[in-house]
């Protein structure tokens, strides 16, 4: 379906025109016109790190007790368990809430890194049904681990991962959720797949020590270093994290093409560390980690963070995410040039007013255009209910 707009002129006089999908030289005569007189035109925001199976957790997650200590303890008391407990219905109702809300603030891409050790068929396909349904662009992945089932749960993922169908504006990907939950096997079946379904590698990557130290007990310099021995890490992977990465890793993961992605509000939640080694990278992204995808608010977090770091480079983040979305779509530009995703957002007074994905308008007046926010949220907030019922129980 051809999607053409043309957006503007704003409150500085620019205009932008939308073609198939992609920013253009000139506007199709044809195109609808969105009008933004006082308002300014930008690009819309990357999240290049998130898990849409969090989008539940504001709506009263009951606190793990006694309080978790320690890292793997966050993980085995909070989130492990919300993955186990979750189900279609539940995922569906979290993956439209987040996926509204990233929208009404202006982030037109998710990368997005799945677990639900009970739900496994099917799982991206009700995320993906989600995306299309609200105009998301979106990257996919089912985080495979054998931290619950052992090696049959880790297969199963996989075949999730290639079970996506790829749209204009979805894309798969092959996910690890982090070395420490899989053998060596797996990371070489991971790889291979990357190489089958002609795409990269999403996994988290030293983000405590625990991963670093795993993979020293096994025989390897680091979790980096056990990625690339066991060749899953193809040009363009997409490592999360990184916080316990040194500077020659980072120029390592650089050198390979790879991308890195800070999570600051999560760093500092986990009290997992701040990334000094990032810096080394020309490739290095902003996601969320399943906090909410305002992009504004996470990048005012990182610069807060970045800065008693004498980190000069976080300010560059944000619109590296553009280039990582360019890089798995193929477009020739970012930003607003020719060439560039028709994404663009429109702001009045601060306010998101307007969102374009594609060429397909999804914000108008700042309310969605393809559902009742109020709505979703309505149903989010039920599901949330039953949801910390089935987490209670496990």
């Amino acid at each position: 379906m051809t999607r053409s707009i043309t957006v503007g002129p704003d409150r500085t006089g620019h205009i932008v025109a939308i073609v198939n999908g992609l920013i253009a030289e000139a506007p199709d005569p044809a195109a609808p016109v969105i009008a933004c007189s006082g308002g300014e035109i930008a690009p819309g925001a990357v999240c290049a790190h998130t898990h849409l199976y969090s989008g539940l957790a504001p709506y009263g997650m009951p606190a793990a007790e006694p309080a978790p200590a320690s890292f793997i303890e966050i993980l085995e008391k909070v989130w492990w368990r919300l993955d186990r407990a979750l189900d279609a219905e539940s995922l569906r109702a979290s993956a439209r809430d987040y996926i509204a809300k990233a929208l009404l603030s202006g982030t037109t891409s998710l990368v997005d890194h799945h677990e639900s050790p009970h739900f496994i068929r099917g799982s991206l396909q009700v995320l993906a049904d989600a995306a299309a349904e609200l105009g998301e662009r979106t990257l996919l992945a089912f985080g495979a681990t054998e931290r619950n089932f052992g090696r049959a749960e880790a297969e199963a993922g996989f075949i999730e991962c290639g079970n996506v169908e790829e749209t204009p504006l979805i894309r798969r990907l092959v996910g690890l959720h982090a070395g420490f939950t899989v053998s060596d096997d797996t990371i070489r079946t991971a790889g291979e797949l990357c190489r089958s379904l002609n795409t990269v590698m999403h996994v988290h990557v030293a983000e405590a020590m625990d991963d670093v130290e795993d993979a020293q007990a096994r025989g390897y310099a680091g979790p980096l270093e056990r990625l690339i021995e066991l060749d899953a890490l193809p040009a363009g992977s997409i490592l999360a994290h990184g916080v316990h990465l040194t500077s020659d890793e980072v120029r390592e993961a650089d050198r390979r093409g790879c991308w890195l992605v800070q999570n600051p509000r999560s760093n500092e939640g986990n009290r997992v560390g701040y990334p000094d080694s990032l810096r080394y990278s020309e490739k290095v992204a902003l996601g969320c980690d399943g906090w909410n995808a305002d992009m504004a608010v996470e990048e005012a977090a990182l610069l807060r963070l970045a800065a008693p770091h004498g980190d000069d480079r976080a300010a560059e983040r944000l619109d590296a995410g553009r280039r990582l979305i360019a890089e798995r779509f193929r477009f020739s530009a970012t930003g607003l040039a020719p060439g560039a995703a028709g994404d663009v957002v429109v702001r009045k007074g601060g306010e998101v007013m307007t969102v374009v994905v594609g060429g397909r308008l999804v914000v108008c007046n700042g309310r969605l255009v393809n559902a009742d926010a109020d709505t979703i949220e309505a149903e989010a907030r039920t599901q949330a209910e039953r949801l910390w019922e089935k987490m209670r129980a496990l």
